[in-house]
Formats: structure tokens, C-alpha cells, sequence
């Protein structure tokens, strides 16, 4: 347990950050999943642009590494080029 105030001051913005930072990584997460299910090519692709938004914001901030980013994006473009 912190012992003086700005222990007790970080450890606020440490938990703060973290729960905002775990927020981020899930609707990359949760947006990554709807768009792999989807069928269509032109709705994929309009979740593509969002979903590229919300990865290089992550990526800007080292939410994640860029290389995990670029990799992400990656691997949803693929899929969207497969699809009909």
C-alpha cells in the first residue's frame, strides 16, 4: 500500500490509465471480431476504415506496438480482399 500522497496519487492514475487503456485493446477486440464475421464486402469495408481509426489511435498512444498494429490491420485486409 502506498505510504504518502503521491504514492497514493499514482497508484489513482496507474489504476485510472489501466482500465482506459484495457477499454481501448477490447473495442479493438470486439470490432475486430464483428468485422470478421461479416459477409458482405461493402460493409467490411466501412468497418475496415473504423476499425483502422481506432488500431492506429491505439498504436499512436503504445496501447499496442505499432508492429502489432500494422499486423492487425494486416490480417483484416486480407480477409475483407476474400471476401465476395
Amino acid at each position: 500500500m502506498p505510504n504518502n500522497e503521491s504514492q497514493r496519487k499514482r497508484l489513482r492514475q496507474s489504476r485510472a490509465r489501466r482500465a482506459k487503456n484495457r477499454m481501448e485493446r477490447s473495442e479493438i477486440r470486439t470490432r475486430t471480431k464483428r468485422l470478421l464475421a461479416m459477409e458482405s464486402r461493402e460493409e467490411a469495408n466501412a468497418a475496415l476504415s473504423e476499425l483502422y481509426q481506432v488500431i492506429d489511435r491505439a498504436a499512436r498512444r503504445r496501447i499496442i506496438e505499432p508492429n502489432a498494429a500494422a499486423r492487425q490491420k494486416s490480417r483484416v485486409a486480407r480477409h475483407v480482399q476474400s471476401l465476395g
